[in-house]
């Protein structure tokens, strides 16, 4: 492998959130998102009793090998972010009415959201980490929440938990404790530290 080879860093996400979070961090990269069946992969883990956290993993995992066949000695980085609330699996909502029900369903309530980067070369992975948010949902009006959709639209179907806590979204909280910037989609401290490691930023 040389080192060039070595140092270039792929990110496996089509997530413009990720992909802005290494750009403002200064990481040098390219953006080539894996097609993956992530609604089989869930199902047949759910049928295995996986926990959430296992979920999150495989699916980031699955993500970066999939880029990684095609690049031979790239560093490919894999992310994905579940949400779980009483036991219940979410999905990003496929409309804005959907993302209202699933805020309906989560207020007043705290969820997990389990956000999983994975380092992959040769279609091997060389390392992992995940991170868990506990989020509290207060107890937020109807006439709230419907003129806050109203505001952002189909954005709500952009992220797991159909808010954004970069921006109004953040309203929805009573209480968050957690990585903000996993939150956000990356543990942006513990790969920063990682793609040191790796030689793709200088240490």
């Amino acid at each position: 492998m040389t080192p060039a080879a070595a140092q270039r860093l792929i990110l496996a996400s089509a997530s413009s959130g990720r992909r802005t979070m290494l750009e403002n961090a200064g990481v040098a990269f390219t953006v080539e998102a894996a097609s993956i069946d992530e609604d089989a992969v869930k199902q047949s883990l759910k049928v295995e009793n996986a926990a959430v956290e296992h979920a999150a993993e495989t699916l980031a995992e699955l993500k970066a090998r999939r880029i990684s066949a095609c690049h031979p000695g790239a560093l490919v980085l894999g992310a994905d972010s579940m949400l779980e609330c009483e036991g219940r699996w979410y999905d990003k909502a496929v409309s804005v009415a959907e993302a209202r029900e699933h805020l309906l369903s989560m207020r007043g309530k705290t969820h997990r959201l389990v956000t999983s980067a994975v380092l992959v070369r040769d279609e091997g992975r060389i390392w992992h980490h995940t991170a868990v948010a506990a989020m509290t949902m207060r107890i937020f009006s109807d006439a709230w929440l419907d003129g806050y959709l109203a505001r952002i639209g189909e954005r709500a179907c952009a992220s797991v938990g159909c808010y954004q806590v970069e921006g109004e979204g953040l309203q929805l909280f009573s209480r968050i404790d957690g990585d903000y910037y996993a939150i956000v989609g990356l543990p942006m401290v513990a790969v920063l530290d990682q793609l040191r490691i790796q030689g793709v930023l200088a240490t």
